[in-house]
């Protein structure tokens, strides 16, 4: 096979016909990085004796040392089928669970995957993840069964066995399918009963739908789309390998074997007739006799018996020609990986399958291209018309000099720069060789004459005694002023168009609107075209580059090229100024962002850094800034407290972040702190056992001291304050929200956070915002939802929803604020998309009590972190009159939606009373009296400026405390961050599994034992703060047998009160008197708040005696 040289590659690339973009996806350690090797291989890039033990496609050297894929890389390989050269642009992505967004990167710039599952250990969790990432891009894979010698050689199982062993893995892939399938076709279901008014009868049956088939959604070895392998060994096959093999032999025809090879059909040797019914009448099935028992005996003799004699048989009846010193390595396995890499080679049988089953960019569907030019917010027929004639160019993947350029950039990869083409050494001709020793010896010739006239001089001077200078090597200052030794390499995906060296092209930002473009272009108005991301202004979104290099990925090498036609995987050098993490790169302005890559594991894990010496904090700001831009998922923030803070996947993905700033991007030596793990503060309902599980009184269900001594609690939970200048009272309770109201607040955070958008272009006076009829119905939809699990909690959350005042923190939050003000009917959070221009009536301040709730849900009085799940309601809010009052209470204005963030409505003179809107007439009327109060002298304006400024930091304040108190009258407790932890071990270390589970407070939740296998699937759930170190200590227990993965699941409550102090006399005889055993609550809430630098109550000496001296004891 031809190497890929930069002219063939060139050629290549001009036909996107044959080309297959493809990334190989799978669990950690099912095989995907030796499988690539085996493809790399097969170039003739690394040699067939090192595939699977190079790891050619694991770069970094901490890869090589884990044994794990930490980051997608890319390599085009060629190969030949049916007389015609194909291009296949092959992604091998990561498989751990913290770094699945590079997994993301890989699937987004493919039309196809190969996904990979170890037989032995079967679906795995993050086979789940993957294959629904790639349901979600609409890309087609195939399957590869990997690691079948491990049936025969570890399990021992006989062919048999291993048929029905590899149906049941089969099955449990097509299941997660089907599930996904089935949930996409019910939620296109639910649209058109939407669209059609309710009406059922017009809605498509998708149960009885053929697209199902016709998508090819499973995988079945009939249809060509499943690979068995052993990618280890370098052997593999599909069933219509071994169709054209006994098509010949049996007589039978072809396309009957392929669609019998698998499944319950045996060969009737008498009739010579292929028949139906093998397990029920007790034969061996087709694919056990004519296909495992031969893999079974070719293992048997090879590696088991190492029986010589008839290894050469098999060897000459396969037609092989093996290397005499493969045949006398002492080592069988050699010896039976070169029989099974020449018999059937992995890399055939996988490119095969690729070439012929996986669409080429051509083969785009309308579907696909409609999801990546608009986000699920919004349909793409609202989209400009010149935005949507761009779907046909996507469907083309015309590479003319009329398309437009059309690229997405998926990560930003940090290359070193002696990696670059132009920096490497090519090797020298003849004539140059001889130029270089020429120049060579004339340089030594003139150093010699140098050094011989320096001695003369210096003997002449010392023989006169004259006084001469050394001149001193300067410092080397410019090498600490030089730039970092890598360059950034845009990890792309040309779409439309051809990308040209030199070319002018529009980064367009994530904001990046077309038809705000439009509207500018028909008004005149000149697009700003800025030269960086520090150069953009708050409403601009575009950037304009020109292209320095382009370089076709080939794993560790590059390949420079001039031009890059549509269909292709690329790098681009010259972005690093334009881009932080991904981007949309067009030479049209009416060209669509890409919608935002999705993430399955979202970073939860933060440690503060800081450099060792003081001096080097620059370097550690540039090196934090180069490491967001090469990690898609990593975030960099500095905190309030000034901290330096990294926020990351998971502890492997934290330990390449720290290694990757020491040594790649700062370059300095830094202090890591403990990692700083996020919890949450809630309340609880009144507990019914005590600690001791005996049942709690009603009579002790009150008031603990404290609270009873204080004026302001009414009750439990009720608090009523009134401001500093005692001019406003409001009364407020806190109750736990519901649990489902809770998940349902952060499953639909990003909907909340659309409705807040609505809300603030309303109060900034834009008028409305031009919101799809798509939002507005999910944003109704997630109001009945809240409605029905409101009417299911209970009398107290009747009309809940239409109460809401405002969610928190930050106006997204899982907290809510009721408004239950009597007579106060103000607008609620729905009011964005369900009024229009109608007149509502607002409270003076009325923004001053929504600040002052988001203050006090976003650091709790436990230890400063948010609240969860927890409900303040306002059930009064009275203004009390003074003798010296200002003018402005009494004024009343008309307020519309268009001006939310007013504050100057007036309240009634009565403290009970509620302003109500005025007429027309009224205003009016206000608007003659505040003219005659014009007159008024200036000391009185700024007075009632200063009142007005006074009270509401009084009432924020007030709101702010009130809350606060009313939330420490509950039952308050902490929430701990889950991992969802799922490992695999045998029976025997099960007891020290569950014991290094135990100790981290973890617990088991699920176990069940794989059919066939002595192998258990252990699903727990273990403290995020308590899983440092886990994964080392599980395999030091085990003996290696036992590798967790962890992945964020959710929150919990430590049910324990962090302020528990034993009361009656069981738990005195249990506890004790000091109760001073373990409280978890404590512990976490004092960790946080000594970070946190808040006070502690905790005793530091206890029973201490006074030190006495030597002189006193002699």
């Amino acid at each position: 096979m031809r190497g890929a040289t930069p002219e063939l590659l060139s050629l290549l690339q001009r036909n996107p016909a044959n080309i297959r973009n493809i990334c190989i996806l799978a669990h950690v350690d099912h095989g995907k990085t030796t499988l690539a090797d085996a493809l790399v291989a097969s170039n003739g890039i690394i040699s067939q004796r090192m595939a699977g033990k190079l790891r050619y496609m694991d770069s970094r050297e901490d890869e090589q040392i884990r044994g794990i894929t930490m980051k997608s890389s890319a390599i085009s390989l060629i190969y030949n089928y049916s007389k015609d050269e194909y291009l296949i642009n092959l992604i091998d992505s990561p498989g751990h669970v913290d770094f699945s967004s590079e997994v993301s990167t890989a699937v987004r710039l493919c039309e196809g995957a190969i996904v990979v599952v170890d037989v032995v250990e079967g679906v795995c969790p993050q086979t789940h993840a993957v294959l629904r990432q790639a349901f979600l891009e609409n890309i087609k894979p195939v399957l590869v069964l990997n690691k079948i010698d491990r049936l025969i050689v570890e399990l021992k199982m006989e062919p048999m066995e291993a048929f029905y062993h590899l149906q049941q893995i089969l099955e449990q892939v097509n299941l997660v399918t089907n599930e996904l399938f089935t949930v996409e076709a019910m939620e296109k279901s639910a649209v058109e009963v939407d669209d059609n008014g309710g009406n059922m009868s017009q809605i498509h049956e998708w149960t009885t739908d053929e697209d199902e088939e016709n998508r090819n959604i499973y995988f079945c070895p009939d249809q060509g789309n499943v690979i068995f392998s052993s990618a280890y060994d370098g052997w593999g096959f599909s069933i219509s390998d071994f169709a054209v093999l006994y098509a010949s032999k049996l007589g039978i025809n072809q396309e009957v074997l392929k669609r019998t090879l698998w499944g319950d059909f045996y060969l009737n040797t008498k009739t010579k007739r292929i028949m139906k019914g093998a397990q029920i009448k007790g034969k061996k099935p087709l694919f056990v006799q004519f296909i495992l028992e031969n893999l079974w005996s070719v293992y048997d003799t090879i590696y088991v018996r190492r029986d010589k004699e008839k290894t050469e048989k098999i060897i000459t009846s396969l037609g092989l020609k093996i290397l005499p010193r493969d045949m006398r390595h002492s080592d069988s396995r050699v010896q039976l990986q070169a029989v099974c890499s020449q018999w059937l080679p992995v890399s055939d049988a996988v490119l095969r399958v690729v070439v012929s089953k996986l669409p080429s960019p051509l083969a785009m569907s309308e579907e696909r291209v409609e999801k990546l030019m608009c986000s699920h917010m919004r349909k793409f027929e609202s989209l400009p018309s010149e935005t949507q004639s761009l779907k046909q160019s996507f469907l083309t993947c015309s590479a003319s000099e009329e398309s437009p350029v059309i690229v997405f950039v998926s990560k930003m990869l940090p290359v070193d720069k002696k990696l670059l083409p132009q920096n490497k050494q090519r090797p020298l001709t003849a004539a140059e060789a001889a130029e270089r020793r020429r120049k060579a010896r004339e340089k030594m010739a003139e150093k010699l004459a140098t050094q011989n006239k320096e001695q003369t001089t210096t003997e002449a001077n010392t023989l006169h005694g004259e006084s001469y200078e050394i001149s001193l090597p300067e410092n080397d200052t410019d090498s600490e002023e030089k730039g970092p030794d890598f360059v950034f390499i845009a990890f792309a995906r040309v779409f439309s168009g051809t990308v040209r060296k030199g070319q002018k092209l529009y980064v367009l930002g994530p904001k990046h609107d077309p038809a705000l473009i439009s509207r500018k272009l028909q008004s005149g108005e000149e697009i700003k075209e800025a030269t960086s991301i520090q150069e953009l202004s708050h409403d601009d979104h575009v950037t304009c580059v020109t292209i320095k290099d382009l370089f076709v990925l080939m794993g560790r090498e590059l390949e420079e090229m001039d031009h890059i036609p549509a269909g292709n995987i690329l790098g681009i050098r010259g972005l690093e100024d334009h881009i932080l993490k991904s981007a949309t790169v067009s030479s049209s302005l009416m060209c669509p962002t890409f919608c935002d890559l999705y993430f399955d594991a979202a970073p939860i894990v933060r440690v503060a850094i800081e450099p060792i010496h003081t001096r080097d904090m620059q370097n550690l700001v540039t090196g934090l800034k180069l490491l967001n831009q090469a990690d898609p998922c990593v975030q960099v923030l500095v905190q309030e407290t000034g901290e330096h803070v990294i926020i990351t996947a998971g502890e492997v993905h934290l330990q390449r972040c720290v290694e990757d700033i020491k040594e790649r991007y700062a370059k300095i030596d830094i202090n890591v702190s403990s990692p700083i793990v996020p919890f949450r503060e809630t309340i609880v309902p009144p507990p019914k056992l005590d600690m001791v599980n005996e049942a709690i009184s009603d009579r002790r269900q009150v008031l603990n001291k404290k609270d009873s001594e204080d004026e302001e609690v009414i009750e439990v939970g009720l608090v009523e304050v009134t401001t500093i200048n005692r001019r406003c009272t409001l009364r407020i309770r806190a109750v736990p929200l519901p649990d489902d109201i809770t998940r349902l607040l952060e499953e639909n955070q990003n909907l909340i956070k659309t409705m807040g958008q609505i809300s603030k272009s309303q109060g900034k006076g834009k008028g409305w915002l031009e919101v799809h009829q798509n939002v507005i119905d999910s944003i109704r939809e997630f109001k009945c939802q809240l409605n029905k699990v409101f009417k299911g909690s209970g009398k107290m959350w009747r009309d809940a929803e239409n109460q809401m005042w405002s969610f928190g923190p930050k106006r997204v939050g899982p907290n809510v604020l009721l408004n239950r003000v009597k007579g106060y009917d103000r607008a609620n959070v729905w009011d964005c998309v369900e009024t229009k221009q109608q007149e509502l009536k607002l409270r003076q301040y009325d923004n001053s009590i929504i600040s002052g709730f988001q203050i006090a849900t976003l650091a709790g009085p436990l230890c400063e972190e948010p609240l969860r799940g927890v409900c303040f309601i306002i059930e009064e809010w009275d203004y009390i009159r003074s003798s010296n009052s200002i003018s402005y209470d009494e004024d009343v204005q008309k307020l519309e939606v268009t001006d939310l963030n007013s504050c100057d409505n007036t309240m009634s003179e009565s403290p009970s009373d509620v302003v109500s809107s005025e007429t027309v007439q009224d205003g009016d009327d206000t608007e003659s009296e505040t003219k005659s109060s014009d007159s008024e002298s200036e000391p009185s304006e700024q007075r009632q400026r200063m009142g007005h400024s006074h009270m509401s930091g009084q009432l924020i304040y007030c709101v702010k405390a009130a809350c606060r108190k009313a939330f420490q009258t509950q039952p308050q407790r902490l929430m701990v961050a889950m991992y969802k932890c799922n490992i695999q071990a045998t029976a025997e270390v099960l007891g020290k599994l569950c014991g290094v589970l135990g100790k981290r407070y973890g617990r088991v939740i699920e176990d069940t034992m794989k059919e066939g296998s002595q192998i258990f699937n252990i699903k727990a759930v273990l403290p995020v703060v308590e899983s440092f170190g886990f994964t080392e200590d599980m395999r030091k227990k085990t003996s290696g047998l036992a590798s967790p993965q962890l992945v964020f699941s959710h929150w919990e409550v430590v049910d324990v009160d962090p302020f528990w102090v034993p009361t009656t006399e069981e738990e005195y005889a249990h506890f004790g008197e000091k109760a001073d055993s373990d409280n978890r609550a404590l512990h976490y809430m004092n960790q946080v708040r000594k970070r946190k630098g808040l006070k502690v109550d905790e005793k530091i000496v206890e029973h201490a005696e006074k030190q006495r001296t030597l002189t006193k004891m002699k």
